[in-house]
C-alpha cells in the first residue's frame, strides 16, 4: 500500500481547501516544486498533484508547474487530477513525464471517453470518483449528480483503468477520518484497486485501512502539512 502525498495548486501556491470550497483554502506554501522534494525526502513513492484552478476552469492551468516537478523527479511516479478533458492533455503530461492522470468530471459525462483514454494510453488512466453521500460530484465539486459512486466505478470495471481515486467530499481536509467502509465497498463492486481519499487524519486510519481487500492507497494532505500524521511513519507500518 502507498501513502500519497497530496499538492493542491491553486493560483500557484500549495493549498488544502476543505470540503472541497475554493474559498475555504490554506496556504501551506508557495512553491510547489520544492514542495515535491520534500515530500520525496520524506520517503514518498508518489505524488498526487491536483489543478484546483484547472477543474474548475475544465482545462488545465498549472501545466508548467506540473512539468517542473517532473522534471525535477524523472523517476517519481506522478498522478494528476484536475481539467483534463481531452487526449491532447493526457498526451502533453504523459510526454512531460506524468505516470498518471486522472479523470473526473468527463467520466461522468462522457464514459466513453476513458474507454477511448485507456485504449490509446493503457496503464495510465485513474477514474477520479468524488462523492457526498454517494453521490457523485463535479466540476471541482461544485456540482452534485444522480449518479451514484458505486454505478460508475462499475461502470468502468472492465475499461482497462489503472485505478480508482475515491474521495469522501464531506471528509477531505475536515481531519475527521477516512471513510473505509464506502472506500472499501467500492473497491469490492468494481473489481479495481482503490486509492482512498478525504479524511485522513491520523496513525488510526492508517491501521483501519491496512490490509482491506482492493485498497492500493491512501492520499494524504491536511494531515502530513499540519503534522498529525508522520509520512515516513505511517508508510513504514503499511511496509510490515
Amino acid at each position: 500500500m502507498l501513502l500519497i502525498p497530496a499538492i493542491d495548486l491553486k493560483d500557484g501556491q500549495c493549498v488544502r481547501l476543505k470540503q472541497g470550497r475554493m474559498e475555504d483554502d490554506t496556504v501551506f506554501s508557495d512553491d510547489p516544486v520544492a514542495t515535491a522534494t520534500h515530500w520525496v525526502n520524506e520517503g514518498a513513492r508518489r505524488l498526487h498533484l491536483v489543478d484546483l484552478n484547472g477543474a474548475f476552469a475544465g482545462t488545465p492551468i498549472h501545466k508548467s508547474v506540473v512539468e517542473a516537478i517532473a522534471k525535477v523527479h524523472p523517476t517519481l511516479p506522478i498522478q494528476i487530477g484536475g481539467g483534463i478533458r481531452s487526449l491532447e492533455t493526457i498526451e502533453h503530461y504523459l510526454d512531460a513525464g506524468v505516470s498518471y492522470v486522472i479523470i473526473g468530471t468527463k467520466a461522468v459525462r462522457e464514459p466513453e471517453f476513458v474507454e477511448a483514454a485507456c485504449k490509446q494510453f493503457a496503464g495510465h488512466i485513474i477514474v477520479g470518483i468524488d462523492a457526498k453521500d454517494g453521490w457523485v460530484a463535479t466540476d471541482g465539486w461544485a456540482n452534485v449528480t444522480d449518479v451514484k459512486a458505486t454505478d460508475l466505478a462499475k461502470r468502468f470495471a472492465d475499461a482497462g483503468v489503472s485505478s480508482i481515486v475515491y474521495t469522501d467530499i464531506a471528509r477531505d481536509g475536515m481531519m475527521q477520518g477516512v471513510n473505509v467502509s464506502q472506500t472499501v465497498g467500492l473497491a469490492a463492486v468494481c473489481g479495481l484497486p482503490v486509492i482512498a481519499s478525504g479524511g485522513i487524519t491520523n496513525l488510526d486510519d492508517i491501521h483501519a485501512l491496512k490490509g482491506q481487500p482492493g485498497i492500493l492507497g491512501a492520499i494524504t494532505g491536511r494531515a502530513i502539512y499540519e503534522g498529525t500524521l508522520n509520512l515516513k511513519e505511517a508508510q513504514a507500518i503499511w511496509d510490515v
